[in-house]
């Protein structure tokens, strides 16, 4: 058993380290309101509120956004009051700053999420709309994963600690 795990574990390393991401056309038309203050809560409702218009689920970011830019081309930085923790299938990480690229459906080059699988944190690298199956997938380097896209309908509540459901902190 223990060897499956470890040869599962090196084929997922190896695979994150040797993957290329994938990017399309983004839309240059939906930006930001630069002009309001970038603390505002009418701008913490923005960055949720323009997911879905990119065809994404409101509750892929966590509720502690401070603020974000989105250029013409699609490349974002998101930016958190603090890193946090949500549990949704997995336990998710997400750093204070999270980068990537924004197209119809789609997040690409994604960098400061991170998720638990099984011992090990693996970085999301990319994250795709299936609108047939109604579920977001989840890149790992050429790995992936679909989730059902009804547990992203909501914006999720950001804990400072890695805890699932009270039974104490996750091992990191």
């Amino acid at each position: 058993m223990a060897s499956s795990t470890t040869q599962f574990s090196l084929y997922l390393l190896l695979l994150t380290l040797f993957s290329a991401t994938q990017s399309s056309q983004s839309l240059r038309d939906l930006k930001p309101n630069t002009s309001r203050p970038s603390t505002s809560l009418q701008s913490i409702t923005d960055v949720h509120d323009l997911l879905p218009k990119y065809g994404l689920p409101r509750g892929l970011l966590p509720d502690n956004v401070r603020s974000y830019t989105l250029s013409d081309d699609g490349t974002f930085e998101i930016y958190l009051e603090s890193p946090c923790y949500v549990h949704f299938d997995q336990l998710v990480y997400y750093n204070k700053d999270i980068k990537g690229k924004l197209s119809f459906g789609s997040v690409s080059d994604v960098s400061g999420i991170q998720a638990k699988k099984l011992f090990i944190w693996v970085s999301v690298t990319g994250m795709h709309m299936d609108e047939g199956s109604d579920s977001v997938e989840f890149y790992v380097g050429a790995l992936s994963e679909k989730l059902p896209a009804k547990q992203f309908e909501d914006v999720p509540v950001c804990k400072t600690k890695a805890c699932r459901g009270g039974a104490g902190i996750e091992s990191m």
